[in-house]
């Protein structure tokens, strides 16, 4: 897609649809923005005095220019304008999660193949330099045999009420786990969590996952945490890594040894941690480049439906572990 060509509209400028449309309106590929708020769109205009705002779904699908619709809406909404933008003949970036249950989540899948057009979901992480070069460790075997993967997304900030925090914090971790494990779901998830300040709302969940090949991890979120903490710790016969995203660096690996005393005693043998020197990028500009590339030469996104139908299959069968 030329750069020259405004053919991207955006449903929603909030919280994070902000971000979506400084890096549209940075890449010149942003048509228009469909927002509801007027308090949001009196901000918006003040900062892209040039940007157009549509204020209804239909004369915004109706637009023949728009190519592309990036959705950043509440959750919640996420099914139903995705189907809409699919049936006006539109390619879709939807935020995470893709829907709030499996049925609607193939529903949308099966549309965008029927109609030919290309559906993707933002689970940003992958995306992200530090996990790509994750995957190419692991994948040429630096790491050794993959043992265990885990993470931790805690943080003290919004508490939201229409969804609890395993959909709002673990989609991000699902997904990066699923990809390290070559895109294959979990043969089997388990969940627990606690609802303290909203009945049925969970502000900690602990989902276990566990793969075919033997591999195990588990994703901890939490909204009542005292400090912010992103990090994913891949444990491998050979190395560790961790992956932080709230540090500088993001990578560091641990070449940690285990070493069998008397052929029966293991016994840690610690070695200093080294980090890597990346090139870090914008995921967020890295996920717009993409989902705009492949609308240009009609190929499979990255994180395509399938991908998060994938992630949503496990969200639903931890969220029935929750309730059970």
């Amino acid at each position: 897609m030329s750069k020259s060509k405004k053919q991207i509209g955006l449903i929603g400028a909030g919280a994070w649809g902000k971000n979506h449309l400084r890096n549209l309106h940075q890449l010149g590929v942003l048509n228009c923005v469909l927002e509801t708020s007027a308090e949001i769109i009196k901000l918006r205009k003040s900062e892209y005095p040039d940007l157009e705002f549509v204020k209804t779904l239909e004369n915004f699908l109706k637009k023949d220019e728009i190519k592309g619709v990036v959705i950043a809406a509440p959750a919640e909404l996420h099914y139903e304008l995705t189907k809409k933008a699919l049936l006006a003949g539109k390619d879709v970036l939807v935020e995470k999660p893709l829907a709030l249950n499996v049925k609607e989540g193939e529903e949308l899948v099966n549309l965008a193949a029927e109609n030919n057009r290309i559906l993707m979901v933002g689970h940003i992480l992958q995306y992200h330099s530090a996990v790509i070069k994750l995957k190419e460790m692991i994948d040429n075997g630096d790491l050794g045999r993959i043992r265990y993967i885990y993470s931790n997304r805690l943080n003290i900030g919004k508490l939201r009420t229409e969804e609890n925090v395993l959909w709002s914090f673990a989609p991000h971790d699902i997904s990066l786990i699923i990809m390290l494990m070559n895109g294959e779901g979990p043969s089997n998830v388990e969940a627990h969590g606690g609802s303290y300040l909203n009945n049925d709302i969970y502000d900690t969940t602990l989902t276990t996952l566990e793969f075919k090949n033997g591999v195990k991890g588990h994703v901890f979120v939490s909204w009542l945490h005292p400090f912010k903490e992103q990090k994913l710790v891949v444990v491998g016969s050979e190395k560790m890594v961790v992956f932080d995203d709230m540090s500088k660096e993001k990578l560091f690996i641990y070449p940690h040894k285990i070493k069998w005393e008397k052929g029966k005693i293991p016994v840690a043998k610690k070695e200093e941690f080294i980090t890597l020197d990346l090139e870090l990028k914008q995921p967020l500009e890295e996920e717009l480049k993409h989902f705009i590339h492949c609308i240009d030469i009609r190929s499979n996104p990255k994180t395509d439906g399938h991908e998060g139908l994938t992630v949503l299959k496990v969200l639903e069968e931890a969220q029935n572990k929750l309730k059970n």
